[in-house]
């Protein structure tokens, strides 16, 4: 499975920003997919998740009521939808996806993921 992500870019505080993450490939063994950012200096950390269905979401308590993650199962691609956006956002953001073999991990976790995308950069200036 390939991930490929898109939409980063400089905004200011209070800007909306919208990210997509496009899956190609073996998408059959998809389970759930996520996204993840990390800031200069701090750990990878987990943002939100949404179920291969689309049927469940989950996210992060600092982007709750701000962000909101979907799918387009046509598109076989993941919106992340940022709004009111703050300076401490701004992170390298990754999407991943995890297959079925690892669905008894906690969607917050970085090792409930098979695969990764590169990086986009989201930029939030005050």
């Amino acid at each position: 499975v390939q991930l490929q992500a898109s939409g980063g870019g400089l905004v200011q505080a209070g800007a909306s920003l919208k990210l997509s993450c496009a899956a190609s490939g073996r998408t059959s063994v998809m389970f759930r997919m996520a996204w993840f950012r990390q800031a200069p200096g701090s750990e990878r950390e987990f943002v939100a998740a949404v179920t291969w269905s689309g049927s469940s979401t989950y996210y992060a308590d600092s982007v709750k009521g701000r962000f909101t993650v979907s799918r387009d199962n046509a598109k076989n691609t993941v919106v992340l939808q940022m709004n009111s956006l703050k300076p401490e956002d701004t992170a390298v953001y990754y999407c991943a996806g995890g297959s079925r073999a690892k669905a008894g991990f906690g969607s917050i976790l970085a090792r409930a993921y098979d695969y990764w995308g590169q990086g986009t950069l989201v930029t939030v200036s005050s």
